[in-house]
């Protein structure tokens, strides 16, 4: 392992699932791509965001990311380890697995439901610190438990730690979820959909908190979420950086503020135009795309996935797959033909409603 190995890895990872095609049982089920061919590296105290409509295969990607999905294809390394080689039984892995699963936490969407309704906070806590720190004393437990409570705002800690979670709001909860995976002093957390429960007014709030806690305790963050602003506040206030999904593809990254004033991907665009609460610009009366209805993931489209939707879609879009091309000399990058001057993109007709001209609808 080398100290400049990033934190998580993710090389052309792929998640298919299978599901029943019908009522006939004989049929042979039919094959989800919720991801495929995704490309990321997490590296020390990094924050990236990624956004997504439903369906896109965010979730699923923050999961793989952290151990909790196994790819059908690629491989996911935490720290230069393949995470699942590490799983296997007799395995010789650089690192152990159970340091793995310490080291990549998650917080929910919904809090209340990973915590046991007849436990009091303070027990909750405790019971990953038992398995993961057992040389830790009751006492010490009790006063680290405290500490991280009156940390997150939650006092006075005593009260705090003897509540059930029917006694607790809704933020007060994503607090409790918050200081259990800090507690495991974790180098990466993923936070799927972790504030759109939220009040908006507490939203900002939580996110600021994520913030706070994770310059404090050097921790990256994988943010999900379907809502480009707050992913954009996170990546933005983190200086990290933005993705952007679309089924089961990563087809825009880089900084939040590079992807946000220079979208380079038709999708991106849609997003951007769908998120009025940005301010960044007046947007369009009418969406920047051909088609509302997202395809299915099941039978996706060839060659670009977007094309039955994007506004400036040629032959060639149908044909070919755009591979992710650097935008200027940054982070940034997308994966779209009109990035490459000197493609056969250029020279292809244009799809029905579609113009190779780059109004910006």
């Amino acid at each position: 392992m080398s100290v400049d190995d990033p934190v998580v890895s993710l090389e052309n990872v792929e998640v298919h699932f299978e599901q029943e095609s019908g009522f006939n049982p004989f049929d042979d089920p039919e094959t989800v791509r919720a991801v495929d061919g995704v490309d990321l590296e997490i590296p020390e105290n990094d924050v990236v965001a990624i956004v997504g409509e439903s369906g896109s295969g965010k979730t699923t990607i923050g999961k793989a990311a952290v151990g909790l999905q196994k790819p059908t294809g690629g491989s996911v390394k935490f720290r230069g380890q393949d995470i699942w080689e590490a799983k296997r039984r007799f395995s010789n892995s650089s690192i152990p697995y159970d340091e793995i699963r310490r080291s990549l936490q998650i917080i929910h969407q919904d809090p209340g439901s990973s915590l046991n309704p007849h436990r009091t906070v303070e027990a909750s806590l405790a019971e990953p610190l038992k398995k993961h720190q057992a040389d830790l004393g009751p006492e010490d437990r009790e006063a680290r438990i405290l500490a991280m409570l009156d940390r997150v705002g939650m006092s006075p800690p005593h009260d705090y730690a003897r509540r059930y979670p029917h006694q607790l709001s809704g933020g007060e909860k994503q607090r409790v979820a918050l200081v259990r995976a800090l507690l495991m002093n974790p180098d990466l957390i993923l936070a799927d959909e972790a504030v759109s429960a939220l009040d908006v007014s507490l939203r900002v709030e939580v996110m600021d908190l994520m913030l706070d806690l994770q310059a404090q305790f050097d921790t990256s963050f994988l943010f999900i979420s379907h809502d480009l602003s707050n992913a954009r506040y996170l990546a933005e206030h983190a200086d990290g950086r933005l993705g952007v999904m679309y089924l089961g593809e990563l087809v825009e990254l880089g900084k939040a503020e590079e992807v946000l004033r220079n979208p380079q991907h038709p999708y991106t665009k849609v997003l951007k135009w769908a998120t009025p609460s940005l301010g960044l610009e007046e947007g369009a009366a009418e969406p920047p795309v051909r088609e509302i209805d997202i395809p299915d993931p099941i039978d996706p489209p060839s060659g670009c996935r977007f094309h039955t939707r994007c506004p400036y879609a040629t032959e060639y879009c149908r044909e070919s797959t755009p591979d992710r091309r650097s935008v200027g000399e940054g982070t940034h990058r997308a994966s779209c033909f009109r990035l490459d001057v000197g493609s056969d993109y250029w020279r292809s007709d244009p799809l029905e409603g579609a113009s190779l001209e780059a109004d910006e609808r």
